[in-house]
């Protein structure tokens, strides 16, 4: 297989004509596009006087650790329980 090599000229600044200035029109449009959107996006990141998305994760990343803590206290009293259970069974409830 034989590899082609392809030597590239570097591209030299077109003359600035009409052609040029109807490129230049279409950039600022996109450009003008691109920021409303990114304007978008961070209104939508931050809120802008509501609950954006970083607070809404924040509020469900606070309500997941106190349902863990929850959920850790209720296994921890069902093991108490069951542990006490076993012990009165094997050694009798009173002595």
């Amino acid at each position: 297989m034989q590899s082609t090599m392809t030597t590239s000229m570097p591209i030299q600044p077109a003359p600035i004509g009409p052609a040029q200035c109807n490129l230049q029109q279409l950039c600022i449009i996109r450009d003008s596009a691109l920021h409303k959107k990114l304007d978008a996006l961070d209104t939508a990141i931050r809120g802008n006087g509501k609950p954006g998305i970083q607070l809404r994760l924040d509020r469900l990343e606070g309500a997941q650790r106190l349902r863990s803590r929850i959920v850790w206290l209720i296994i921890g009293a069902a093991i108490t329980l069951a542990a006490s259970a076993a012990w009165r069974a094997i050694w009798g409830a009173g002595r």
